[in-house]
């Protein structure tokens, strides 16, 4: 078996990412705000939102296939037990080989997804942060823990509605600002959750306290 093969088949298995970014940092966003984890970013991503703040991570290729148990290793290192992957669009690729490790090694994980791939891995939380231009498979929906909708501009709000009568009772509800939009849209976001206070508001708080 050659070199080429075995990797393409540890890409299909999982034992191989193309990894953008790791880093150790505080969740800046949504339910787990303020909270110490390994954040992993794969890179990869066919949503492709205009207003996406890592529009670098789009392209798979430019991004190293990296051995998933060198990630895990790294993770291992740090405090906090907890892993967060994100993307790009991480339900890309095969995560199930990922989170069996992390699990083996007591480490929680969590995703940061839209939820346009099908599901693989074992996540102790999921934040599912629905895109129009590629919608959610209808799966997520009963499974996701946090339904995180960015708000650009007005016409979001009925987005958000939309896929909040999908979930499950139990899913905490987020409206977040669009960063480079978000000293308009803040005002009308408050006043939105006012009216409607099942949602609670999500700010990239990472990006006030400039840390990653």
């Amino acid at each position: 078996m050659t070199n080429t093969t075995n990797k393409i088949n540890n890409f299909e298995d999982g034992k191989m990412l193309p990894l953008m970014e790791s880093f150790y940092s505080i969740q800046g966003e949504g339910f787990n705000t303020g909270k110490a984890a390994y954040f992993i970013r794969i890179g990869g991503c066919d949503v492709g939102c205009y207003w996406c703040d890592v529009k670098e991570g789009w392209d798979a290729s430019k991004h190293p296939l990296t051995a998933t148990d060198l990630i895990i290793n790294e993770a291992n290192q740090y405090s906090a037990k907890a892993v967060v992957v994100t993307g790009g669009e991480p339900l890309l690729y095969n995560l199930n080989y990922l989170c069996g490790e992390l699990k083996k090694k007591q480490i929680s994980t969590y995703l940061e997804t839209s939820g346009s791939s099908k599901l693989s891995g074992i996540w102790d939380w999921i934040c599912l942060s629905p895109k129009k231009n590629s919608p959610p498979l209808s799966e997520i929906f009963d499974i996701a823990n946090e339904l995180k909708m960015i708000i650009f501009d007005i016409s979001d709000f009925e987005w958000a509605e939309e896929n909040a009568n999908k979930i499950n009772n139990n899913t905490k509800l987020f409206l977040q600002p669009e960063w480079s939009n978000r000293k308009k849209m803040m005002p009308i976001i408050i006043d939105y959750i006012l009216k409607n206070p099942k949602w609670s508001i999500s700010l990239q708080s990472h990006k006030y306290m400039n840390i990653p």
